[in-house]
């Protein structure tokens, strides 16, 4: 595969512009703000740029004077920014209320069967009891990947496996490797049973970090590996050749193109080194040109519970700026200079 072309001022003055924008949106302590931060933290990592982390810093330390609110699953996303905060400054505060959040999952989150984590949100109005939605693999099963690995503490570390081996077992499709968005214990079904893309760019892109996670010499990184690598298979396949981008639904090319999921499989294609350029070559040019001049990343799908079927996904508006969306960006984006520090 020919090498990745790209311009790495572009790519930089890209990042500054969508981090900018994104310091100017209002976020509670929520999983929009968290996959926002984590984007820019990612960012950070492939920049070098301290202001980045400082600002994730101020919005981070203003938020933690009032205490942590009512957790839920996706609300741990969060935990991501802290972790990435202690390491870079050995700050006790930041670890201490990363280990309040992993504690709330590994004593008081909901769960069935195999120890899979129910879905739950910071609402009181909306309840998923026994679903298993393909969000919670970046959400929580990544997060106690990073706080077990970074602490030395097993049970984090093993209760993550649980969640990424738990969600394959029930949200991976046997016949198009593809992931479900959610599964239903209670009903025993995949409720609308649509391949959402940004629900699989959740899977591709924590399986992709996983995997750097994980010691090779253990049964769950081939099991991890081997998700990912038939999933990879089917995804590039669907891939909008014109555009880079991969529809909502992505095996219904009736459905509109989607930002925030083809930007976190696009960041997981890039794992593979030159097998997938192709693919990532359109991603970038696709991907760059969804940017606005003022860093808002557009068509990005608004916040998609599991809907009742495909027209529910083709209903959901995203006309909207979205917190995930600029996250997932930056962090396609960050992967995009890493390229030239592990050149292949």
């Amino acid at each position: 595969m020919p090498a990745l072309q790209f311009n790495d001022d572009e790519i930089r003055d890209a990042i500054d512009r969508v981090v900018e924008r994104t310091f100017r949106m209002d976020f509670s302590w929520d999983w929009p703000g968290g996959v926002a931060f984590y984007g820019v933290c990612e960012a950070y990592a492939a920049t070098g740029k301290a202001e980045y982390l400082e600002r994730v810093k101020a919005w981070v330390d203003e938020n933690r004077e009032d205490g942590l609110p009512k957790l839920s699953v996706n609300g741990v996303s969060v935990g991501h920014s802290l972790l990435t905060l202690y390491e870079a400054t050995k700050d006790e505060r930041y670890i201490e209320t990363a280990k309040e959040m992993a504690e709330f999952l590994t004593h008081d989150a909901p769960r069935f069967g195999d120890g899979i984590f129910q879905h739950t949100v910071n609402s009181e109005t909306y309840n998923f009891p026994e679903q298993a939605w393909v969000d919670t693999m970046f959400m929580a099963g990544y997060f106690l990947l990073r706080i077990g690995k970074l602490l030395n503490r097993e049970d984090y570390f093993n209760d993550g496996l649980r969640q990424y081996h738990g969600h394959e077992n029930v949200l991976q499709d046997p016949r198009t490797n593809l992931y479900y968005h959610g599964w239903d214990n209670i009903a025993g079904n995949h409720m609308s049973g649509v391949h959402w893309a940004r629900g699989n760019s959740w899977a591709a892109l924590t399986m992709t970090r996983a995997l750097d996670i994980v010691p090779v010499d253990l049964p769950n990184f081939m099991i991890i590996e081997g998700s990912l690598r038939d999933q990879l298979s089917a995804l590039v396949r669907l891939q909008d050749e014109s555009s880079g981008l991969w529809h909502t639904i992505l095996d219904d090319p009736t459905s509109p193109l989607e930002t925030s999921g083809s930007a976190g499989i696009a960041a997981a294609l890039l794992s593979k080194g030159r097998l997938y350029n192709k693919y990532t070559q359109r991603s970038i040019d696709g991907i760059l040109a969804r940017i606005t001049e003022d860093g808002t990343v557009t068509g990005v799908s608004a916040g998609t519970a599991v809907m009742q079927n495909a027209d529910g996904y083709k209903g959901v508006p995203d006309k909207r700026i979205q917190g995930w969306g600029q996250g997932l960006t930056l962090a396609f984006l960050a992967d995009v200079l890493n390229v030239r520090k592990n050149p292949y």
